[in-house]
């Protein structure tokens, strides 16, 4: 069955043309569910039933999978049967009744402007990596980009002359997103000193951010790093780099941006996605007010 799975994922990058995430995460989600065919005594993808996938799903709701993760395993395995009947690899298409969980609305993860703050400043900007780290803070939280978008940038993307940088998301569509003042005094000092320093030999590499190699920063790489910062300081909550996404966007709508606006510089194409902040910034007013108003506890 794996031989399957391989032919589906190159149709997914040369006909579809589909992000390295999405192939990664489509790869992720059929490899789990092959295992568990197989598992359970199922070596042909010919004899694949509805059941066994309405099985698969019960076993991943048993695991305490969220319906956001159960429903994007429904996509993938939808999406490999589809490909297979179309390529008459299979008579017949056991997912296609197969019903989408409804997801129970969760709000993302912020931080507070001084969380924001205390991580922005607490790199060390006596340091090459000092540097290095506040210019990709600053960055991330001046866009809202997600990480992979960040550690895929190339030097020739920012245009810090004009104030904005131009990145690709997802679908391989670009857009263009302004910068302030600060974000672009930090990538003035990281491109005209650090950058330089971490190149080494490796005087080719046109990534934006590198490691102590030299080479391209990774996604990983970036976790540790913003673990490490969020670990000294304190901050109890759970960081990741996707926090600082959600913190911007629900900073920028508290402070009167609108929706349209914010849903541009994230990428979202359905505004619906974006309008979850909104949820965020009502759920904080209501906090701010309960602590604040002299008669809101009486």
């Amino acid at each position: 069955m794996k031989h399957h799975l391989q032919a589906f994922i190159h149709y997914c990058f040369v006909e579809r043309g589909l992000s390295n995430n999405t192939l990664a995460s489509y790869e992720l989600d059929i490899t789990q569910f092959i295992h568990f065919l197989e598992q359970n005594g199922v070596t042909s993808i010919n004899d694949t039933q509805h059941a066994h996938i309405t099985k698969y799903l019960l076993h991943l709701r048993s695991l305490g999978r969220a319906s956001s993760t159960i429903s994007r395993s429904i996509v993938s395995i939808r999406s490999f049967y589809q490909f297979l009947v179309r390529e008459h690899h299979v008579k017949h298409d056991p997912a296609r009744h197969i019903q989408m969980p409804k997801n129970e609305m969760r709000l993302p993860k912020t931080l507070s402007l001084d969380e924001v703050e205390q991580i922005l400043t607490s790199p060390d900007l006596s340091t090459a990596f000092g540097v290095r780290d506040k210019a990709m803070f600053e960055l991330l939280y001046a866009t809202g980009m997600r990480v992979s978008e960040l550690i895929d940038l190339k030097t020739e993307n920012l245009n810090l002359s004009m104030g904005f940088v131009r990145c690709m998301g997802k679908g391989s569509k670009e857009r263009i997103i302004p910068l302030g003042k600060t974000a672009i005094d930090q990538l003035e000092l990281y491109l005209s000193t650090t950058r330089h320093d971490l190149l080494k030999q490796n005087k080719r590499e046109t990534a934006l951010f590198l490691n102590r190699l030299g080479n391209k920063l990774t996604r990983q790489g970036f976790w540790k790093i913003l673990k490490k910062y969020s670990d000294q300081l304190g901050i109890q909550k759970e960081i990741t780099p996707h926090t600082l996404r959600h913190s911007f966007a629900t900073h920028l709508l508290e402070n009167g941006a609108d929706l349209r606006s914010v849903q541009e510089m994230l990428g979202h194409a359905d505004i619906s996605t974006t309008q979850i902040y909104t949820h965020v910034s009502k759920v904080r007013m209501k906090e701010i007010y309960d602590q604040t108003h002299p008669r809101a506890k009486k």
